[in-house]
This record gives C-alpha cells, structure tokens and sequence, in this order.
C-alpha cells in the first residue's frame, strides 16, 4: 500500500510540475514582465541592494524543466540503504578523504579544537556532497533557485527565500551571480551550503576577509564545523550504536525517522530491538534505524544526538549513514597509517 501510494504522490507531483511548465514552456523572469520577479526587486532593493544589479542579474535568469525534474528523483527518496551506501562508500572516496585531511591537517585541527567535530566527521560531509571539492555541480545557481521559486508546486515559498538569500549574498560579496554553478537544489561550493545556509553559518576561516565556499576549502573545512556546533554537536558524543533485531522490523516501532531522539532503550528491547553495547540505559533516547542490505535482511542501528544533527545538513537517514560510514572508514584508514 505504501508502494502504491508513493506512486501515486509521485505522479500528481510530476503532473503539476508538467502543467507548470506547458502554461510558461519559455518562462521570463524579467523584473519589467513578471509581476513575481518584480516584488522581489522591490524587497531586495529595500534591504540596501542595486536595483538595475538586481534586475539585470533576473532578465538572464533561465527557466530549466530538468530542475524539476530532478525534484521527483532524488536518490534518498528511491534508494534503499545497501544501493545508497555503494554510491558513496567506495575505496578512491576514503583514500581521498584521507588525503583531503592530510592537505589541510592544520584546519581540521582548528576546526575541532574551536567547534568539537572530528577531522574525518567534516572530511565525509565533504566527501559525499563534492567529492572533496571535485563535482561542486553542473547547475547555474540562478536559474535553478528562480525555476524552483517560482515554478514548484509546493516549496515555491521556501526557494524563493534561497532565490532572495543567494542575491544578498552574491552582491555582498561582489560576486557575478551568472557565473555560479551549483546543485539542481541551489546548493553550493565545497560544502553545497544553499544561500540562507551560506549566511548564516559560513565562515572565514583562513582569515583573508572572505567566506568563500566556492573555491577555498579552509574555510568549507571551518563552515561545515561551525554548522555542526550551531547544531548541537556532541565533541564527545557516539553518532550510531549498532544493535540487533528481529528479520522482520517490528510494526509497533517507528523506523528512521530523521528527528530529535524519540524512542527509549526500554522501549526497543519489548520489542526485540536491542543495542550490542550495554552500557546505555532503558530511559536513553535513540533515532532506531532498520536498514536494507544486500541480501534483504535488516541492519540494525540507534542514532543519538549527532546523528540528528547529521541530518540537519540533509533530511535523510540514508544521507546520515552513508556520512558515519563514510567517516568511520576514512578514521580506520588514517590509524591503520598512524
């Protein structure tokens, strides 16, 4: 039912994104010919920014269909864990962390020491979201957040706000905002912080006066550590205990719900759900996972606290396990050479 039903989801989406794009084929985001575009000059202009930059930066906005297109097919949304997982947890990805921390030991030091998040923990961010900085995306960053603005039928208000954020931001920074490639999402540079992200929680952390996620992995490095600590990381605290359970997840136990710690030690074990360490206790609040692998058997894991925080970056609880694997590999890896 569940199958059918995301079937179902699935199609009315994809029908509406295909109404929007037959009623405008050739959208105009000219400030002088959309009424949207215009009141959003109008808001920007108010916060200090050049009105003819501004509406000059719009006109050569372009509408891209297969930006909503790539809405409906994410992989954390069609993907069970063991496919997920081999995407990212591959030898050259830990080799390449490895590396990738090895060339900027010095800021991974710093990053934890200020903000508590372990080298290889910001390294497999990194990792997963570019490849270390290698496919930061293909995607001009003004066309897919004015597309995505205007034209989804049901974050239009959410990427409006990133539309409105990477503008304030690209002319603070006196950065030519055609120029700027980044995920069919709008997110960008070493880390794939969308616009309001970049705000609020990029840093200069090579001490040059700039932030910049696009070319400077120093201070990606310092960004995605401040991020973490902004929400609530543990310097001290586990991301996953692994645990054991039945074939079959049991019905009464809500699996994979990528919130704040919601079940109890207690509460797992009545249902056979049961941590392999011993040392947490009944009253003790976990994420439980129930994760797919290859022969269709059940891993079993509980997500604490930082493994929420995980997924604040990204809302998946395939996207929060494949960055702890990720991690644990590039960590094993760097003992083995110690």
């Amino acid at each position: 039912m569940k199958a059918v039903l995301r079937q179902t989801t699935g199609a009315v989406f994809a029908t509406a994104m295909l109404l929007s794009q037959t009623a405008q084929a050739k959208e105009d985001f000219d400030p002088a010919q959309n009424s949207e575009t215009q009141a959003l000059v109008k808001e920007l202009e108010a916060r200090g920014i050049d009105r003819d930059w501004l509406e000059l930066a719009l006109q050569q906005a372009e509408f891209r269909p297969a930006v909503l297109e790539a809405m409906t097919g994410a992989a954390e949304r069609r993907l069970v864990w063991h496919e997920y997982r081999d995407i990212f947890i591959k030898p050259q990805r830990i080799e390449e962390g490895v590396a990738f921390i090895k060339a900027h030991r010095e800021a991974f030091d710093r990053a934890q020491s200020k903000y508590g998040v372990a080298p290889e923990v910001i390294a497999a961010i990194i990792g997963v979201e570019t490849f270390y900085g290698r496919h930061t995306g293909t995607h001009r960053v003004i066309d897919s957040l004015a597309t995505l603005a205007f034209h989804h039928p049901k974050r239009g208000d959410f990427f409006r706000g990133e539309l409105a954020a990477f503008l304030e931001l690209t002319s603070e920074q006196n950065v030519d905002p055609l120029t700027l490639q980044g995920s069919y999402a709008g997110a960008m540079g070493f880390p794939q912080f969308i616009p309001t992200s970049y705000q609020a929680y990029a840093v200069d952390f090579d001490g040059d006066d700039k932030r910049d996620l696009w070319h400077n992995p120093v201070d990606a490095i310092g960004s995605v550590g401040n991020y973490f600590a902004r929400h609530g990381w543990s310097a001290d605290g586990a991301i996953v205990t692994a645990a054991k359970g039945p074939a079959t997840p049991p019905k009464e136990i809500d699996f994979n719900r990528t919130q704040k710690p919601y079940a109890s030690i207690g509460t797992l074990r009545t249902q056979g759900v049961e941590a392999d360490a011993g040392s947490l206790e009944d009253s003790s609040q976990v994420v439980p996972l129930a994760l797919e692998v290859e022969d269709g058997t059940m891993r079993y894991e509980l997500g604490h606290n930082n493994f929420y925080v995980i997924t604040r970056y990204n809302h998946s609880h395939l996207y929060a396990m494949a960055v702890t694997t990720l991690a644990q590999r590039i960590r094993n890896a760097l003992e083995s050479e110690a």
